[in-house]
């Protein structure tokens, strides 16, 4: 079951999404940690951020509809509290998501988690559609995310992973800037831009009116888009987007994912993570699968 991606050894391809699986220590009591390949944290950004104002959850049909708008403790008190608790699962990567309102803020989180032990990787956050500046601002237009990812790359001592927005005309061009810029690997897909109304009260109901749409309503496109990507760079992709059944990873992972992250799954089932480990880890034994690594980019295309 262990994959290699973008130079960490991952003993599950199965990975907890960003913003879905808090600090990671919050799951201790109730999932395996060191049965999934690893989690990245909520997004972390130089100061504390209290996010945006409730209602900020909704479901949707075949989905769930969030603008938390990246609250999050800081980067200081993540160090302080949230970090040194897991060190007690050496077998689970801590992919740490950095996130900044400028360039400059990128860098200084960067440099601030430079100083410890512990984080394996980081994951560049330029997709949240639920923030006024940063995120989605970089990831959207190809000059800034070229010069955020050049930048960061250099700031960086661990692989730069960078999330990526479906909210573009192509994401595998994105992807190909990325890759352009130094970064070692690419998460996609982000959240997709949408919103939903209440007809009695003629109100948004979400109070950012917008928010991210996430969920099994979104695989099929998150699962081309993956396709994509990894017909146009050559640097490891981590697929998200709906992954609800072993079987689903198994669909990213033949698209060309090398792991995968699980994210709403976990809000209706905390051990979601797990169950996938397990579940993936069956289904390879059932499909006389000897290395789960073997499925990646496994796709057999029609004859033409």
């Amino acid at each position: 079951m262990r994959v290699s991606f973008a130079g960490l050894e991952l003993v599950s391809p199965i990975i907890a999404a960003s913003g879905t699986f808090g600090y990671g220590i919050e799951f201790e009591e109730i999932v395996s940690l060191e049965r999934i390949g690893g989690f990245v944290t909520k997004g972390i950004s130089m100061e504390p951020m209290a996010g945006n104002a409730p209602p900020r959850i909704i479901q949707t049909a075949s989905g769930m509809l969030n603008a938390i708008g990246l609250q999050n403790v800081g980067v200081q008190d993540f160090l302080e509290r949230k970090l040194p608790p897991l060190r007690r699962y050496p077998r689970c990567q801590v992919i740490v998501n950095v996130f900044g309102y400028t360039v400059g803020e990128y860098l200084s989180v960067i440099q601030r988690l430079n100083q410890v032990e512990g984080i394996a990787a980081y994951e560049l956050n330029v997709s949240c559609p639920n923030v006024h500046a940063g995120g989605m601002a970089f990831g959207a237009d190809p000059g800034s995310l070229e010069y955020l990812v050049r930048r960061a790359k250099i700031a960086s001592t661990r692989p730069l992973i960078v999330k990526l927005s479906p909210n573009v005309t192509s994401v595998a061009h994105m992807a190909k800037v990325a890759k352009g810029a130094g970064a070692d690997a690419v998460s996609l897909v982000n959240t997709f831009l949408a919103m939903s109304i209440d007809s009695q009260t003629r109100r948004p109901r979400l109070s950012n009116i917008t928010g991210g749409l996430s969920g099994p309503a979104i695989k099929p496109i998150a699962l081309r888009m993956v396709y994509e990507t990894a017909r146009s760079v050559n640097i490891p992709i981590l697929g998200m987007g709906g992954i609800i059944t072993p079987e689903d990873a198994v669909e990213f992972m033949l698209a060309g994912a090398t792991a995968v992250q699980v994210g709403t799954a976990s809000y209706a089932d905390p051990r979601a993570s797990e169950r996938l480990a397990r579940g993936l880890e069956s289904w390879c034994r059932s499909n006389q699968v000897e290395r789960v690594a073997s499925l990646t980019g496994a796709l057999e295309l029609p004859r033409t």
